[in-house]
C-alpha cells in the first residue's frame, strides 16, 4: 500500500510541476527552427508571428534558422530536443512529405506533438524571362518538345515547392530535371540568372520578382486566385484541370511536450493570430486563409497529409535525389 501511494503522491507532483511549467512559459528566450534559409515564406511568417508573441509575452522568440537535406537537419533537431517548450519547429508541408521520400530519415512523424496549424498558402510557378512562352501552355508544348532537357528548381528535396512542380509534371506530361537548393531565394535567383528554367514557390518569394518583370508568371496553385495576384489565373484555369496544391505551416513541440504546455503555447499562438495587424501581414507574406487549429485538428491534418503525399510520392514514383 505504501508503494501504491508513493506512486500516486509521485504522479501527482509531476502534474503539479506540469502545470506549474504551463503556467510560467514562456520563462526564457523561446526557439523557433525553421527548415529554410532566410528570406523564404516560413522564414517570414515564422519572424511575424515570433515578433507579436514576444510582444505579448515579453520574451524573445528566436528564429533559428536550420536548412539542410529538405527540412530533415532542422526536423531531427526538434525530435531529439528536451521536451519543455521551449524548441519549437515551424514547419511547412515537408515534415509530412520525407518519410515517405527519402530511403531513411532519423525522425518520425510520432515524434512531434502538434501544437497549431497556421494557415495554407497557394504558390506561384515562375519561369525565365528568355524562355519563349507566355502561358502554361507555350510552357507544356515546350517542355514536351524538349524532354528531359527543362530544368526546375526547387526550395529543397521534399518541399511543397518540389512536390508542387512533379505534379505539374504528371499531369501535364511532362519529363523534367529537378535542381534543389537549401532555400528558395537561392532558387528563384538562379532562375531569374537564367540557370534554370522554372521554379515554383510561395507568392512572397515570388510575386515581388514578376512585378519588377524578372520572371514571368504562368499561373498558381491554388484551387482560386489569391487576392494578393487576382491577375494570376490558377494553373486549373489555365488548363491543368484538377491541379491544386497548396504549402501550410504548422507549428510542432517534441513528442513528450506535456499536454499542458501544448495547451498553453497554442493559447499563445491563437492570441497572436487573433491580432488584425498580424493578420493583414501574414496575408501579405502569402497565407490566404488562417486557420490558427487547436492541438487536436492540427494533428489529424498532418496524419492526412502525410498519408495524401506518401500516396501521391510512391504513385509518381518520387525519390530523393
Amino acid at each position: 500500500m505504501k508503494a501504491v501511494a508513493c506512486r500516486i503522491a509521485c504522479a501527482a507532483l509531476l502534474v503539479c510541476a506540469s502545470v506549474a511549467s504551463a503556467q510560467n512559459w514562456p520563462a526564457r528566450p523561446v526557439r523557433l527552427v525553421i527548415p529554410f534559409t532566410p528570406g523564404g515564406g516560413s522564414d517570414t511568417t515564422a519572424r511575424i508571428l515570433g515578433q507579436k508573441m514576444g510582444e505579448n509575452a515579453g520574451q524573445t522568440f528566436i528564429a533559428d534558422n536550420k536548412p539542410g537535406a529538405g527540412g530533415n537537419i532542422a526536423f531531427e533537431f526538434v525530435a531529439k530536443a528536451e521536451p519543455d517548450g521551449y524548441t519549437l519547429l515551424y514547419s511547412p508541408v515537408g515534415i509530412a512529405i520525407n518519410p515517405t521520400l527519402f530511403p531513411k530519415v532519423n525522425y518520425r512523424i510520432e515524434d512531434f506533438v502538434a501544437i497549431t496549424e497556421i494557415g495554407e498558402a497557394p504558390l506561384l510557378v515562375v519561369v525565365n524571362n528568355s524562355l519563349p512562352v507566355r502561358s502554361l501552355g507555350d510552357f507544356i508544348k515546350l517542355a514536351r518538345a524538349h524532354p528531359g532537357n527543362v530544368r526546375f528548381a526547387s526550395s529543397g528535396t521534399g518541399s511543397s515547392s518540389h512536390l508542387a512542380s512533379e505534379v505539374l509534371g504528371m499531369m501535364a506530361g511532362l519529363r523534367m530535371i529537378h535542381v534543389p537548393y537549401k532555400g528558395g531565394p537561392q532558387a528563384m535567383h538562379d532562375v531569374i540568372g537564367g540557370q534554370l528554367e522554372m521554379v515554383t514557390l510561395p507568392m512572397p518569394e515570388t510575386l515581388p520578382q514578376v512585378r519588377a518583370g524578372r520572371v514571368r508568371a504562368l499561373g498558381q496553385t491554388g484551387i482560386k486566385r489569391s487576392p494578393n495576384a487576382p491577375d494570376i489565373p490558377t494553373l486549373d484555369e489555365a488548363g491543368l484541370k484538377g491541379y491544386t496544391v497548396m504549402t501550410w505551416y504548422v507549428v510542432f513541440a517534441p513528442a513528450k511536450t506535456s499536454d499542458a504546455v501544448v495547451q498553453r503555447i497554442h493559447a499563445e499562438f491563437d492570441r497572436a493570430l487573433r491580432v488584425r495587424d498580424v493578420q493583414d501581414r501574414l496575408r501579405a507574406a502569402g497565407i490566404t486563409e488562417i486557420v490558427a487549429a487547436p492541438p487536436e485538428a492540427a494533428a489529424q491534418f498532418v496524419r492526412n497529409e502525410y498519408q495524401r503525399w506518401g500516396k501521391v510520392i510512391r504513385e509518381l514514383g518520387i525519390k530523393a535525389n
